[in-house]
């Protein structure tokens, strides 16, 4: 660690680069894989990101949790670097949104000049979608009540709280895959369906992601690694689960219910 620049990166890390070295073998492995037919690169870009993953948490639970680094410039500089993050995501799904209202309040003629287009049928917004709402809002109120429970020092509280929120997570995910599995259309389904399905699938990425950070909080919890008054680690996962229920909220009364 540089004595001069305490609040930069606390210590080496060769993660980041093995970690870009795995996205970039992810991406071409699908190019592959849908080209080709071919998995293996798909494969080696999946381990390099998941043992990238794993090692670089590792570091970062022990840095903040063992070695005693992460003081307050530190855990300021991951603050901000979260809150750009989740910035950068906001403009991601932006970019959907932008698709999908381009597509609806003009439609075109190759698709019957009406929305949605003709010959699709959309899918029933007071069915699951509605349920999946109720289930992304309680697990937001959950994800609160364990927060608060931590910033209490109730031990109990907090993991059964975060327990409900892994819960909810997965049960949201299973009823989105069984949504799919019983979609009346495709992605190859004209525009309508590459808008829904890349909207609502890259959600539904983010809340499989969510749920794992926050499997990891419980688990770190359980291991007494965080204080009323240091866990960031927490923190941070509760603002990502926070931005994947808002934008939920944005997905179902903009291409479920007012979209359909």
């Amino acid at each position: 660690m540089s004595t001069q620049h305490p609040f930069h990166l606390v210590e080496k890390s060769p993660w980041p680069l093995t970690a870009s070295i795995g996205a970039l073998c992810l991406t071409m492995g699908t190019i592959n894989l849908l080209h080709a037919n071919q998995a293996t690169l798909l494969l080696m870009g999946t381990i390099i990101i998941l043992s990238s993953m794993y090692q670089w948490w590792r570091d970062i639970s022990r840095e903040g949790t063992f070695q005693g680094l992460h003081t307050f410039p530190v855990t300021m500089g991951l603050r901000w670097g979260m809150i750009l993050f989740i910035t950068s995501e906001v403009f991601f799904f932006i970019a959907f949104f932008w698709a999908f209202f381009h597509s609806s309040l003009s439609p075109t003629t190759e698709i019957g000049s009406v929305w949605p287009p003709t010959s699709i049928i959309p899918f029933n917004p007071f069915q699951i979608p509605l349920l999946n709402t109720a289930i992304l809002l309680a697990s937001g109120i959950t994800v609160t009540w364990a927060h608060h429970s931590l910033m209490e020092m109730n031990h109990s509280q907090t993991m059964w709280a975060l327990t409900l929120t892994v819960i909810l997570g997965m049960y949201f995910t299973a009823l989105q895959a069984f949504e799919y599995m019983e979609a009346p259309f495709s992605i190859a389904d004209s525009v309508y369906g590459s808008t829904f399905f890349m909207a609502t699938g890259f959600h539904g990425c983010h809340v499989l992601i969510g749920t794992t950070f926050l499997m990891i909080c419980l688990l770190r919890h359980l291991n007494n690694h965080y204080s009323n008054l240091h866990h960031f680690g927490f923190e941070a996962a509760a603002w990502y689960w926070h931005f994947v229920d808002v934008v939920w909220l944005f997905l179902y009364i903009s291409i479920y219910w007012w979209g359909q």
